[in-house]
């Protein structure tokens, strides 16, 4: 088929060159004209394993190029994705405006028949807008269909190649056979196809997004008990995740979530329920706790070094809100940082990826080390963020040479206790017995 999507941020460059790779032909359109010139040349704008190798594949075979000039891409086209940037205002609720503009705009372009597809997560009733915001100036038929994302940043290739549901709300017989067909490649292994209404298919992306958010809050509320009453979260985690009612996944905690989504939505779907008048006391919570959770090693710091960090200086390894991806986006690390600089004391930051991104927001205010051992020398404690793999196993030597302190405080619980009792330093992480030199 051919296929334009408009925008080429995170969901938009990944859906398009996934549909490439499956021999489609592929416009993507953005408003960035330095983006547009980078991609064009063959340049991936973003941070997403296995994405830069299908990118330069279909690049080379041409069945991806780029623009900033709308209306052309359009008329090639029999599908038109909207993936664009739905940023929360400042009440929470997901700002439409990019949504919406690019909709008007198809008014007046469209010459025959397409298929419009939010892809973008948008809140519930956003298909029925776009349609409005279309006909206004539309002289020939076309569908509006909400096919929501369920991208995982560091694994997203994958995730849309080989998809556990593709969801598609329509109530267009024609519009369910365009997308049918074109979903059918990525799911010859039997996983399904869900056909529904436009607004339970927007509803399904916050629901799943806000449950996940949950099943973390609720893991991260029984780690913060558990320190309370002697109890290790590690077997609590594996004696709960092998009931199958419950399953393994999402049960690990930490410093709270961030990213791209997760906060985004939780924050939408609590604005939609105050929109309908409904307490969704539940997402509120989450909220709250989320927002304790993600600066909860601030108090361990301060209770370590008796409330004083002034002069203090920290290492810290992890800057993205997870592994595998350079998003900054609502990550735990950045509010970390603030409560460090806020309390007087001076950072060290080392990330594989995200060192760029977050020197856009704290500039010289922190330091940033080209090596991971380089950003530990003569910090009082390192502080781990990020659960980057070449964190998982760490010369303890080195770092305890390269310290004042042999201190260790982990957002993300990535060493086993009893290797830790060898090697003479105090460490603390998240729901688990503090281990402290003997």
């Amino acid at each position: 088929m051919n296929i334009t999507v408009v925008g080429s941020g995170y969901v938009g460059l990944v859906t398009a060159t996934c549909f490439a790779e499956m021999g489609n032909r592929v416009i993507g359109v953005d408003i960035d004209e330095q983006k547009v010139k980078k991609l064009s040349s063959g340049e991936v704008t973003i941070y997403e394993p296995g994405l830069e190798t299908l990118f330069e594949r279909n690049i080379k075979a041409g069945r991806i190029s780029f623009t900033t000039d709308l209306e052309p891409a359009i008329d090639a086209a029999d599908v038109v994705f909207l993936a664009l940037p739905t940023p929360p205002g400042a009440d929470g609720a997901a700002d439409l405006k990019f949504v919406l503009g690019v909709a008007k705009q198809l008014g007046h372009i469209l010459k025959s028949y397409k298929v419009i597809v939010n892809k973008s997560t948008v809140p519930v009733g956003t298909a029925d807008l776009v349609r409005q915001a279309i006909a206004e100036n539309a002289t020939v038929p076309f569908d509006v269909v909400s096919n929501p994302e369920f991208l995982r940043e560091g694994v997203a290739v994958e995730d849309f190649m080989k998809p556990d549901r593709v969801v598609v709300g329509t109530q267009s017989p024609k519009a369910a056979n365009v997308m049918s067909r074109l979903y059918e490649p990525f799911v010859r292994q039997g996983n399904p196809i869900y056909l529904m209404d436009e607004r339970s298919a927007e509803m399904t992306k916050y629901a799943a997004n806000a449950y996940l958010a949950t099943r973390i809050t609720f893991m991260n509320e029984i780690a913060n008990l558990c320190e309370k009453v002697g109890a290790d979260v590690d077997m609590v985690r594996k004696g709960m995740g092998s009931d199958h009612r419950i399953g393994r996944y999402f049960l690990y905690p930490g410093v709270g979530f961030g990213g791209s989504c997760f906060p985004k939505d939780v924050s939408a779907l609590g604005m939609i329920a105050n929109k309908y008048a409904y307490d969704f006391r539940l997402l509120k919570s989450v909220i709250s706790v989320n927002e304790h959770q993600r600066i909860i090693l601030v108090d361990k710091i301060k209770d370590y070094f008796s409330y004083d960090l002034k002069g203090k200086h920290f290492a810290m390894w992890g800057l993205a809100f997870k592994a595998n991806t350079d998003d900054i986006r609502e990550a735990s690390a950045l509010y970390i940082i603030k409560e460090l600089l806020d309390a007087g004391a001076t950072v060290s930051a080392f990330d594989p990826q995200a060192m760029d991104n977050t020197r856009q927001i704290y500039g010289d205010q922190i330091q940033y080390a080209g090596d991971p051992y380089v950003a530990l020398n003569n910090a009082d404690a390192l502080i781990i963020v990020t659960e980057w793999q070449e964190f998982r196993v760490p010369n303890f030597d080195s770092i305890g040479e390269r310290l004042k302190n042999k201190v260790i405080f982990d957002g993300r619980n990535l060493y086993n206790l009893n290797d830790l009792r060898q090697t003479g330093f105090y460490y603390q992480s998240i729901g688990r017995p503090t281990v402290k030199p003997e």
